[in-house]
């Protein structure tokens, strides 16, 4: 199932169509689809795709020699491979000086820990000769600490790509589109507990209820989601327990840097360190108050997983590996279904930003915001604000995920709330909005009214989520679709 994805392959095929000599670095997270962006290219531009292996130089050069030979037609290539990465290259330079010649090496990495002098012939042969050819060439790979280190400063690849697309997990809007079985409350919850990484969105069946999923597609020791985390954080960072104990207190809402170091009783510069590279791999994030000018400086930092699966395999499966190991699916099962409302709650409130940054785009928002996310001081929160950094106008928003309907009661809380939210760059009027997966009761609905406050309950949020939106929101606030 090939889903959106076509920012990435525009930008893919633009640079091909100009016919000069390209060197394109794509990267992302294990499984987040790169390989399906990149042979759905190669269908179009009739490349050559090389996948690395954990093996051998004399293994790569071996295999690649086969691919280039039937790609080109070459007897001689195929009975006389290649012995070293200079015939190599010389061979693509011959081609690509005549011809658009598209190569595309995929996890990189591998053939490199495999040839570790392999960057500097690229540089040397994209330096003297392959920059004037209509090469094509893409190097792909998933390690993020890998890659950064092949194209840093003190690598020789440094300063010769010519463009670079970094493969990003899905948003909701993309997600969602794997579980066209599922109404829209399901779709939610699927993707609070997968994310949007396409590896692990595949893996479910909507043909079968959320939980069931959970139980057999996740509780098995035999299924491909069960241990995949632990195989991705043992090849990014060399001492894994470490790793896995702060991401554990952090899915369990130790999310303060304290309260991180309280937890897995780690000295505060050892927790402090891995923290910093658990970033650095895109695994972790460091979230601050919407409205804090300098965030890099801000005290009021916390910490929370950005991966949703990581997140759900950290706070239900590492926690109960003993009881899933022995069978007993049926006590975890239990502890998900008691708690999956609370834990899709920060979920919820990642999907309202989202319909909000759509909403943005679309000029359906009674002004232009510039910056989205959540603001906090002391006990009190917000989940969602939108600034407009120059003039200081926000959006405050709310976002329940319960049962139950929204009550006057609950907005007047939040009015109240919204009150200490303020931005320090200019006092703009506040606009306000609430979201409820349990929707609004009548009086609620007339104080959102009254508070000019658009509602969102499941059905006006899917709508905001519905391709190419109907007609009936077009020049229409939210609040006005729903009356």
């Amino acid at each position: 199932m090939f889903v959106d994805r076509e920012k990435e392959l525009r930008a893919l095929r633009e640079r091909w169509k100009r016919g000069k000599a390209e060197l394109i670095i794509v990267y992302g997270r294990r499984r987040v689809g790169k390989t399906a962006i990149l042979k759905e290219f190669l269908g179009e531009a009739e490349g050559v795709y090389l996948l690395g292996r954990q093996q051998s130089e004399m293994d790569h050069l071996r295999r690649f020699s086969q691919v280039l030979a039937e790609h080109f037609g070459d007897k001689f290539v195929e009975k006389s491979p290649f012995t070293n990465w200079d015939a190599f290259f010389e061979y693509i330079h011959q081609k690509a000086v005549k011809e658009r010649v598209t190569v595309v090496f995929d996890e990189f990495p591998y053939v490199v820990a495999g040839s570790p002098h392999l960057p500097s012939v690229v540089q040397d042969y994209w330096d003297s000769k392959l920059h004037s050819t209509k090469v094509f060439m893409v190097l792909c790979g998933s390690s993020i600490g890998m890659m950064e280190e092949l194209l840093g400063a003190r690598s020789p690849l440094y300063g010769r790509r010519t463009g670079q697309i970094q493969v990003k997990p899905f948003p909701f809007s993309s997600a969602r589109l794997f579980f066209p079985r599922y109404d829209f409350r399901e779709q939610i919850v699927a993707y609070a507990i997968l994310g949007g990484t396409p590896g692990y969105l595949v893996q479910f069946e909507d043909k079968l209820s959320v939980f069931d999923n959970i139980r057999e597609k996740i509780l098995r020791t035999d299924a491909f989601l069960y241990q995949d985390p632990v195989f991705v954080l043992r090849e990014e960072v060399k001492e894994p327990r470490y790793y896995f104990s702060i991401l554990r207190a952090i899915a369990h809402g130790r999310t303060k840097l304290g309260e991180i170091i309280n937890a897995t009783g780690l000295p505060r510069g050892l927790v402090a360190k891995y923290l910093s590279t658990l970033s650095d791999l895109q695994i972790v994030e460091r979230e601050v108050p919407v409205t804090e000018r300098r965030p890099e400086k801000s005290r009021r930092g916390i910490y929370k997983i950005r991966n949703n699966y990581f997140r759900f395999w950290f706070r239900y499966v590492h926690t109960h590996m003993d009881e899933i190991e022995m069978g007993e699916t049926g006590y975890v099962m239990k502890a998900i279904r008691r708690d999956i409302n609370t834990f899709v709650s920060q979920t919820f409130e990642d999907v309202c930003r989202e319909a909000l940054q759509k909403l943005n785009v679309s000029r359906k928002l009674p002004f232009t915001f510039t910056k989205i996310g959540r603001w906090w001081r002391g006990d009190q929160e917000i989940d969602v604000v939108a600034v407009n950094q120059e003039t200081g106008e926000m959006l405050i928003a709310e976002c329940k995920w319960r049962e139950k309907p929204a009550s006057p009661r609950d907005i007047a809380d939040m009015m109240r709330k919204a009150e200490n939210v303020e931005w320090t760059g200019g006092e703009g009027e506040k606009h306000f909005a609430y979201f409820s997966s349990g929707g609004f009761t009548e009086a609620a609905l007339g104080l959102c009214k009254e508070e000019k406050m658009l509602a969102f309950d499941l059905a006006a949020l899917e709508e905001v989520f519905s391709e190419g939106r109907t007609s009936a929101m077009k020049g229409k606030t939210p609040q006005q679709v729903q009356d």
